[in-house]
């Protein structure tokens, strides 16, 4: 991590809250705080991806605005995080072009989105596109079977690849070095997997303002677990072409069709109620200049979900072909704009998390 204006003045913050210690069992942030009486560049961006942004700490502190000492960890924290999503990116120039960028994430979206259904339309006779397609092997009357796997596996492939090598520069610079590894590993995989540090103890965290709620942590749940179970009736399907020999679109009680509409409607339900609690929220603890990304990101997850909930709706309509194209343009999207976006917190707030765990233990 270089130094910059988001370092100093978490620097800042940090000096007066490790004086202070009055926030010292809200999260994960402070015993990893405590440890340290000097703060690196290395070291606040290990804690900001360590921070959740729950906002307690910004609600009980005696120093936040409009005290002079303008103590506001959350907002400072986000920007650190997404510097250090453009610092260990790869490859970097993408990693920059989508820092604090909304508008080309909107922008890809919309190319992509456009260019699959230009090239549906152009390879495809007006008969093909719009009409009515039944039984095995309908999508792919369409969209050639080769040419789906071919852009969504190279897209998927390479969001992967830049994900893993970010991750890897991450935790070469802010792992902490050699230590214990089995149950720290475990200890970080239950938090992240329950989101334990957005419970708040039990009472949940400051989602709007300052009282207390489960929103978020239930919206991101939705949002994780969708995510989960739609990557798991892809495979469920792969496996089903490959190893069966049966060629989508499915029934609508097979596997890959259940996990993927109880998957799509879990996105639907957290993407727009993360834009909600976005809208509401208090903007204070907020970095406004990350919005635009934030709100971007979301939207199109949503769009991803609400596709394909469509695309299984009209499936056997003159609808399905240019619903398939737009919808397989949102996905290719998703996946280029995956290892720069917001998506990638996940990541790297696990590997802060097993850090977390190994000083701890």
């Amino acid at each position: 991590m270089r130094e910059t204006d988001a370092i100093a003045e978490a620097r800042r913050n940090l000096e007066v809250c490790n004086a202070c210690r009055y926030c010292e069992g809200y999260c994960a942030v402070f015993p990893a705080m405590e440890q340290r009486r000097e703060f690196s560049p290395v070291d606040l961006g290990y804690l900001a991806n360590l921070c959740h942004g729950c906002r307690g700490c910004f609600y009980a502190c005696q120093y936040a605005p409009p005290h002079e000492f303008g103590i506001n960890l959350p907002k400072v924290f986000a920007e650190i995080r997404q510097e250090s999503y453009v610092e260990y990116s790869w490859p970097r120039p993408l990693g920059r072009l989508f820092e604090r960028n909304g508008t080309v994430v909107s922008v890809a979206a919309a190319l992509i989105t456009a260019l699959v259904m230009i090239g549906t339309a152009l390879f495809q006779s007006p008969e093909r596109l719009f009409g009515t397609h039944r039984g095995e092997g309908a999508f792919y009357a369409v969209i050639p079977h080769n040419v789906m796997v071919l852009l969504a596996g190279s897209t998927f492939v390479f969001a992967l690849v830049a994900i893993a090598i970010s991750i890897a520069r991450f935790w070469k610079e802010a792992g902490g070095g050699a230590g214990p590894v089995g149950k720290p590993f475990l200890k970080a995989a239950h938090d992240a997997l329950t989101l334990k540090n957005l419970g708040g103890g039990g009472h949940g965290c400051n989602d709007r303002d300052g009282s207390f709620g489960m929103e978020r942590r239930r919206l991101h749940h939705a949002l994780f677990y969708g995510f989960l179970l739609c990557f798991a009736s892809t495979n469920v399907a792969t496996f089903y072409h490959y190893g069966l020999g049966l060629q989508a679109p499915y029934g609508f009680l097979s596997l890959p069709v259940i996990l993927g509409t109880v998957g799509g409607i879990g996105m639907t339900v957290g993407s727009a109620g993360l834009i909600w609690l976005k809208i509401v929220g208090d903007p204070e603890p907020v970095s406004r200049r990350l919005l635009g990304a934030d709100y971007a990101m979301l939207v199109l997850l949503l769009l991803v979900a609400v596709t394909g909930l469509v695309l299984l709706a009209v499936r056997a309509t003159p609808a399905m072909g240019i619903t398939l194209a737009i919808h397989l343009g949102f996905v290719l999207a998703l996946f280029v704009a995956l290892p720069y976006s917001r998506m990638v917190h996940g990541a790297y707030r696990f590997a802060a998390l097993v850090r977390a765990a190994r000083e701890q233990h």
